[in-house]
């Protein structure tokens, strides 16, 4: 019986073909696997469409870090062969305002009015930490995203944890990589702001008084790796 797949991705009719030479079945509904086919980008929008399915990445794409090196005519061959394991990718959930945001990357509060900074306290467990911080928002990414906006800010990467790189603060503020179990309360003291995960549409707006949660979230991405 055929595997049963869907392809995601601007440019999927160019692997069509490839991928039914490999004995894959492309379906418009209740897939085995999810074939991605782009970079990093794709991946994270077809996560988000498609969560919890594991997803065979095919590189169509110069960005793109989940990509085999491999050839991706060689990669559906070794999944074929079940030359292939699966692995899990935590995912971060923020909460706000009776919305949630699922992201593999990061998490992003940012200043609603580019023309404005915000201000915001946060708590770690509970408990708040240091004084009122002024700019335009704060990144808390998983270690998967700490290569990509979180370096940006801090010239860093982590590979344990959850990081919190403060963007364009006023006054110095240290990036900190908190525990794995770690809670995150974010109150906004000064708005509006907007919530978002990934490079998803979905978007949560935070005024004065409203605050947002964040944590591992119990669901994680499934990324097919060859061996």
């Amino acid at each position: 019986m055929k595997t049963k797949v869907i392809i995601y991705g601007n440019d999927k009719d160019k692997i069509l073909d490839l991928v039914s030479k490999y004995g894959f079945s492309v379906v418009d509904k209740s897939p085995e696997f999810v074939v991605s086919f782009g970079g990093d980008g794709t991946v994270m929008h077809s996560e988000a469409q498609y969560p919890g399915i594991p997803k065979i990445i095919l590189k169509n794409s110069r960005v793109c870090k989940l990509c085999s090196p491999l050839e991706n005519d060689e990669v559906l061959k070794r999944i074929k062969s079940g030359k292939y394991k699966i692995e899990d990718y935590w995912k971060l959930i923020g909460r706000a305002n009776g919305k949630e945001l699922l992201a593999m990357n990061d998490i992003t509060v940012h200043n609603g009015d580019p023309r404005h900074a915000i201000r915001y306290k946060f708590a770690i467990n509970g408990k708040f930490i240091g004084h009122e911080v002024i700019g335009d928002g704060v990144v808390i990414s998983t270690p998967f995203g700490s290569t990509g906006y979180y370096r940006s800010i801090t010239d860093s990467f982590f590979e344990v944890g959850i990081g919190l790189a403060f963007n364009n603060s006023t006054e110095q503020s240290d990036h900190m990589v908190l525990k794995e179990d770690s809670k995150i309360k974010l109150e906004i003291i000064r708005g509006p702001a907007i919530v978002f995960a990934d490079n998803q549409e979905n978007k949560i707006i935070l005024n004065i008084g409203d605050f947002v949660t964040l944590e591992k979230s119990s669901k994680t991405a499934k990324i097919v790796k060859v061996k």
